[in-house]
């Protein structure tokens, strides 16, 4: 193999990188390494040694042990096999220039080797089956080359689900390895060092007393999930990065704890009146008060996962774990009592509370209704659309010009001068320097009272408190409490800009580090609002979060509609030009006898690049591609005729619920976004299409017989008589239902939108939910869709009770 394109990049007098010429590797042994390589972009490489020479892939994401990371992986030159253990510094102005680590390394063996062609015939087919043996990465691997980009080969880098592979989230940068001790805990699952998504609470307007409750109060700070074992202590924020560093008194203050742990709290820096103050902490050490880190749960001890224990089982074992430590405290909580606990954190000045069902388990990274905060002052997410001089000139700038985005456009909503002290202001002025313009984003003068203006992009989001509004929606008294696109609560993107030069002007968004092209903003999708490409893009940049986990790892049917919802629209499923740093699944398809490159949106920028392609509905599969015939849930689609009065579709999807409750199924509903309502029941792969489908068509018998005046099976249009069809087929493989929170290309922009059982009544129609609203919608209820892509239902004793109820009737 032959090291030409290695040696002619690289000038061996200026860098320390090693030269040399393909060698002999033994049949019997295979290196390979992993460097982290800080150059330009940060990513890792992945070299494996083949025939005499290193095949060499930047990793950008770098590698993962969660079977559910597919990472795109660029194919580069061949390398010399003294690489396998160079690190150091590589000069600027040389090719690859920056500090190289060596992440990981050791052996590699063939998967299957008694009956596989070999390692060299799998690298040129481009389907490589590995085992590895390293100190980070364990067990069998796929190496699967996708296509080509650029010139460049591009492949992905794929864990396969075994004893090594974990499902819990995974990133190269801030996973540290177990230690020895808790090496019984069985991979995959808890155990200290492994970045856990922590549990988050959904919201409620007004406190309550419940018995079955506890309350907390609610302290405004950083969410740290702590790990302490032998390895030492990570200190991991709620988007998993290490903040050690930031609070080393805390890191080292835990060492002390004698015990094997992972804890859940919040840090904050407290007033000498007991108050948490969010932006004293964002200045921590330079900064006056108190720092508390208030443990409120805990989820490991000493190689024991307490995720399943009672939330009260879990306390309980708090304080004398932490007992002794200064910063650490025990969040204390009290039972039933939630009013005056309440009216107690009022008084105090205090945020609100948290009210927790003592009996909740505790699930990583979702989102539950037993766990609600309340609060107490009225809180607005407003954008930065500008800032005043400072009158006088004494500080970096005087108050914030605050906008927000309405149906006929921007509107203003007052200054907020206070909130951050002059350490804050210099901070957010750098800040502010990458959105300055010129032009006025609201397009006509503001009562700004002489002061002088300097306009912003409203790319910047922030959150204010305030304590009511003036009669022109003016915020009263806001005051300024963070960034929400800051990195301590990190969004997306920044929104696109309101108003392009022209209806074909092109911009570039850097989505999580991704850049994503988006194009004529100003062009108008839905005639009837005047909602244009822009009011799109906004929308998905807003719920993504929310979204793009119904979408991650499954194929995507594109249903693209790029003149908006006058023209034809247009089905895509094969997609070749691709931006480098979106992954693809390649599929074979019988009916086309060839194989077919999907999309895969595993992220916001991916989801964006799909809207500015013009699809305003998202069509994944309902299968993953580490499962494909076997779906996550299964479907029905009530499907009325055109003209159908909505109160007859809720009567046959109420119909549904009653046979689903007495089989003790459980299903979720949402509105199709169009004219019908579609009810999942969540699967979790464990059944496959067919399977499904006969499962989803008994319990359409089932509501067919209840209801046969309303509903009908018959799947020709002309037999249907008017009737509400029970449509069970759409649960096939490559069959795509319209995803939650997707936009539809109907009037309105109707958003399909998860329901409750009991919002399902007269009066209830699918234009309640737009666009437009569905943020707000998110912010008051959470997402009801979470249960869907968790357990399954168990379909044989829904079938035996099923079939108990077919003979009592």
């Amino acid at each position: 193999m032959s090291l030409k394109a290695y040696n002619k990049k690289r000038d061996f007098s200026k860098t320390p990188e090693p030269s040399g010429n393909a060698g002999d590797s033994p049949n019997s042994v295979h290196r390979f390494v992993v460097q982290r390589h800080k150059a330009r972009k940060l990513h890792y490489d992945l070299r494996l040694e083949i025939n005499g020479t290193l095949k060499s892939w930047a990793v950008p994401k770098g590698p993962s042990m969660n079977p559910a990371d597919k990472r795109l992986a660029v194919r580069t030159e061949d390398h010399p096999l003294e690489y396998l253990h160079f690190h150091g510094t590589i000069p600027k102005g040389n090719y690859g220039a920056g500090t190289m680590t060596i992440w990981d390394s050791g052996s590699f063996d063939i998967d299957g080797a008694e009956d596989n062609p070999g390692l060299l015939p799998q690298f040129r087919k481009g389907n490589m089956k590995l085992i590895l043996s390293g100190q980070k990465l364990k067990g069998r691997f796929a190496l699967v080359r996708t296509g080509e980009r650029s010139g460049k080969e591009s492949w992905l880098l794929i864990k396969k689900n075994d004893g090594f592979a974990t499902d819990l989230f995974y990133d190269a940068e801030t996973l540290i390895e177990p230690s020895q001790k808790s090496s019984k805990e069985p991979p995959g699952k808890i155990a200290p060092g492994k970045i856990v998504p922590p549990m988050l609470a959904g919201s409620a307007k007004e406190i309550f007393n419940n018995p079955k409750w506890i309350y907390e109060l609610k302290w405004d700070g950083y969410r740290i999930v702590a790990h302490i074992s032998g390895d030492g202590v990570l200190l991991q924020s709620r988007n998993g990065i290490t903040m050690n560093q930031n609070f080393p008194e805390l890191a080292k203050e835990l060492e002390s704890v004698g015990h094997e742990t992972i804890m859940d709290g919040e840090l904050t820096v407290l007033d000498e009146n007991g108050v948490s103050q969010f932006g004293e902490l964002q200045n921590w050490p330079d900064t006056r008060g108190t720092l508390r880190y208030y443990v409120f749960d805990m989820l490991y001890l000493n190689g024991h996962s307490m995720l399943d224990l009672p939330l009260l089982d879990r306390k309980s074992l708090i304080q004398e774990v932490i007992e002794g430590l200064r910063t650490a405290h025990y969040c204390d909580h009290v039972e039933g009592m939630g009013a005056a606990l309440f009216e107690r954190a009022v008084e105090e000045g205090m945020e609100g509370v948290m009210a927790k069902a003592g009996d909740s388990n505790y699930v990583p990274g979702a989102r539950t209704e037993k766990w609600l905060k309340i609060k107490n002052v009225e809180s607005e997410d407003a954008l930065i659309c500008g800032y005043t001089d400072s009158v006088g000139g004494g500080v970096a700038f005087g108050s914030l010009i605050l906008g927000k985005r309405e149906e006929d456009g921007l509107k203003y909503v007052g200054n907020c001068g206070s909130g951050f002290g002059e350490a804050d202001r210099k901070v957010l002025l750098k800040r502010f320097a990458p959105f300055r313009t010129k032009k006025n984003p609201f397009g006509k003068k503001l009562a700004l009272k002489g002061r002088k203006p300097n306009w912003m992009l409203p790319n910047l989001e922030c959150e204010v408190h305030y304590s009511e509004r003036t009669k022109n929606g003016l915020l009263r008294n806001p005051v300024f409490k963070r960034l929400r696109k800051a990195p301590e609560v990190p969004r997306n993107a920044p929104s696109p800009s309101p108003k392009p030069t022209g209806n074909d002007a092109r911009e570039t968004l850097d989505i999580d580090g991704l850049p994503v092209t988006i194009s004529n903003l100003n062009k108008v999708y839905w005639p009837d609002s005047g909602y244009t490409k822009y009011d799109l893009i906004d929308y998905y940049l807003q719920v993504s979060d929310i979204l793009v986990p119904y979408l991650k790892d499954r194929p995507e049917s594109l249903h693209r509609h790029p003149n908006g919802i006058m023209e034809e629209g247009f089905y895509q499923k094969d997609n070749e030009n691709v931006p480098e740093w979106m992954q693809t699944a390649t599929i074979y398809s019988k009916s086309s006898e060839r194989d077919i490159n999907y999309l895969l949106c595993q992220n916001t920028a991916s989801l964006i690049y799909m809207a500015n392609l013009g699809c305003i509905e998202i069509h994944p599969w309902n299968s993953k591609t580490d499962n494909l015939d076997r779906p996550d849930y299964g479907i029905i689609d009530l499907d009325p005729p055109e003209g159908t009065d909505f109160k007859k579709v809720i009567e046959s999807a109420l119909a549904v619920h009653q046979v689903l409750n007495e089989g003790k199924i459980e299903g979720y509903c949402k509105t199709s976004g169009a004219k019908g309502l579609h009810v999942y029941l969540p699967m979790n792969g464990e059944y496959t299409y067919e399977e499904v489908r006969n499962f989803t068509k008994l319990i359409c018998y089932f509501v067919q017989r209840r209801i046969p005046e309303l509903t009908t099976m018959e799947r020709r249009i002309k037999d249907r008589n008017g009737k509400i069809y029970l449509d069970y087929l759409q649960n096939r493989k490559g069959h795509t239902v319209v995803s939650p929170y997707s936009v539809r290309p109907v009037k309105g922009a109707q958003v399909s939108a998860p329901l409750l059982w009991s919002e399902l009544e007269d009066g209830l129609l699918p234009s309640d939910f737009t666009l437009k609203n569905m943020p707000d919608r998110l912010a008051r209820k959470g997402d009801l869709f979470v249960p869907i892509l968790q357990e399954g239902i168990s379909m044989e004793k829904a079938l035996e009770r099923l079939d108990r109820m077919s003979a009592e009737t």
